[in-house]
């Protein structure tokens, strides 16, 4: 039980959970049970499983809860949906599987095929699940059905990145040539193609707003975007090697990004300045969030480790 009695003040590690999974984690999603209140954390590993802690936010507890078994080559990503009562994960075997967070029950597995699935998110009305394809399409699946419904093709290359912004109206993806494409989510009509980054883009985020959509990519730059007029707002330096995830706090005022240079840092998105690196990881960090309110946030990385801190408030 690290961190009782922390300053709300302070930058700081609240919990560390260093074997979480048995090899290297890639996914990780914060989520809150809008009935009940319970917040779980949800990583994915390359260790082929899905595990859910549950969070005890005025004890600082971490405690494990439901593993979720059944992917072949490891797990890609995972994601929540806005209510925060079903995750879903995606494997390098091409395959879908959404649990049921309260019971830990599977409730489907989508055969999404091994070319058409990369990382996932849930459109905001909890209802379709977006991922890139290797062929430069975003696929929509049904939660319910189980089924592709549509197919937005960017006419580009892998995509390796996929977020939907709060308002519901629009999706954007960034692929392995760093080029970001902009969809009318409901529509499928292409509004803006960004471009700035000239190597892959791990990650891209919406403001809470939608009014924004921060960009990280393997040339170490954070980009952050208008995204009504698609025009680049500003770039962000400060890592040393490829910036792996972004994540924008539910205020609008911050971002949090994980890198290869095994770094956490937190920037404020008015000033442009990083306010506080981390250093507590070994490898490379490729997932970054926050909780819903902002008071927290949550890393994990390629040394097999889950870490949550205090952020002040």
């Amino acid at each position: 039980r690290l961190g009782l009695g922390v300053s709300t003040k302070m930058f700081s590690i609240l919990a560390r959970k260093e074997q979480a999974h048995e090899d290297a984690i890639w996914g990780l999603s914060w989520a809150r049970n809008e009935q009940t209140e319970d917040e779980y954390i949800i990583t994915g590993s390359v260790d082929n499983t899905v595990k859910v802690c549950t969070w005890s936010d005025n004890l600082s507890l971490l405690e494990p809860k439901w593993i979720f078994e059944g992917h072949q080559l490891g797990v890609i990503s995972v994601a929540t949906d806005t209510l925060g009562k079903v995750v879903a994960s995606s494997g390098l075997d091409g395959l879908i599987k959404i649990w049921e967070l309260s019971s830990g029950q599977l409730m489907k597995t989508i055969d999404a095929g091994p070319v058409d699935v990369w990382t996932i998110t849930f459109t905001p009305d909890s209802r379709y699940l977006a991922t890139g394809s290797h062929g430069g399409k975003i696929n929509l699946f049904s939660v319910d059905g189980g089924t592709k419904t549509n197919s937005f093709d960017t006419r580009g290359k892998f995509i390796l990145s996929t977020a939907c912004s709060p308002d519901g109206k629009l999706i954007a993806c960034g692929a392995i040539d760093g080029i970001i494409n902009l969809f009318d989510l409901e529509s499928g009509k292409l509004l803006h193609t960004l471009e700035g980054h000239a190597m892959p883009v791990r990650s891209l985020c919406f403001s809470p707003d939608s009014q924004l959509l921060v960009t990280g990519s393997d040339d170490k730059d954070m980009k952050i975007y208008d995204v009504q007029h698609g025009n680049l707002a500003c770039t962000i330096s400060g890592h040393n090697s490829w910036v792996l995830s972004v994540s924008f706090s539910p205020d609008n005022q911050h971002i949090i990004t994980g890198s290869s240079d095994k770094t956490v840092k937190v920037w404020d998105t008015t000033s442009r300045q990083c306010e506080h690196t981390f250093k507590d990881h070994s490898d490379q960090v490729w997932g970054v969030c926050y909780n819903p309110t902002g008071t927290r946030a949550a890393s994990v990385s390629d040394d097999k480790q889950l870490i949550v801190y205090n952020l002040p408030s």
